[in-house]
């Protein structure tokens, strides 16, 4: 008999999509999924922006997760898609070490998903500034990917970012899919793209890769590696 198992999940304080997402999943699942906040609003590549990721705040919101003894850790936040993603290898790492809990990242699932699917050519929809947005392009690149083909819609405050509309992220995924990629990313897991991402794989007939289902399918894969 199946007995359910713990994940735990960090997510910007500012997010509101990944709860909810994570009680309509658990319908059918006997595993539960419990929350910790790190604090993000801003979204830039200033100081004040970045230092909302610094590690000791990140191991404070994990270790409190550890106090549900939790079996599974993931980040539910897409930064080390700009800030490059030696982050979230340096994050799972440290977090392991401290909290002694199998960790992982949002991007990194996304990551795997898209090495699974042996897809050279991105294209990525991001809610964020041109800034933010170029970056994680280049560090797509860095990573030995030809150049993604990219769509932003320009925000920086993260508390806005669920109040883009389905339909608008949708005609941002179909603008870039004319350029045919192999996959396409939705780069935020603060963005209502779940249900988005399922209609359009199928509309475009290119596999669509929702930030915030990826970050509750790799809790889901961590606790299975572990039973």
């Amino acid at each position: 008999m199946h007995v359910g198992k713990r994940i735990g999940i960090v997510i910007p304080s500012s997010n509101v999509v990944i709860e909810p997402l994570a009680m309509q999943r658990s319908r059918v699942s006997k595993d539960t999924v419990h929350f910790s906040r790190l604090g993000v609003v801003n979204i830039g590549l200033t100081e004040d922006s970045l230092v909302q990721f610094e590690m000791r705040e990140q191991l404070s919101a994990a270790q409190k997760l550890c106090d549900a003894r939790v079996d599974a850790i993931v980040w539910g936040g897409t930064s080390s898609s700009w800030l490059g993603i030696e982050r979230d290898e340096e994050y799972c790492n440290f977090i392991q070490q401290k909290t002694g809990t199998p960790t992982t990242t949002c991007v990194l699932e996304m990551n795997r998903k898209v090495a699974s699917l042996g897809a050279r050519r991105l294209a990525i929809v991001t809610p964020y500034t041109d800034d933010v947005h170029n970056q994680i392009l280049d560090n797509y690149e860095d990573l030995g990917f030809p150049r993604p083909i990219g769509q932003n819609f320009g925000g920086s405050v993260s508390n806005d970012f669920a109040s883009i509309s389905p339909n608008i992220l949708g005609d941002m995924i179909r603008d870039v899919a004319k350029a045919s990629p192999e996959v396409i990313l939705i780069m935020c897991t603060n963005l209502r793209g779940a249900g988005v991402a399922k209609d359009l794989s199928k509309e475009v007939g290119v596999p669509v890769i929702d930030s915030a289902v990826a970050t509750l399918e790799a809790g889901s894969r961590l606790i299975s590696s572990s039973q």
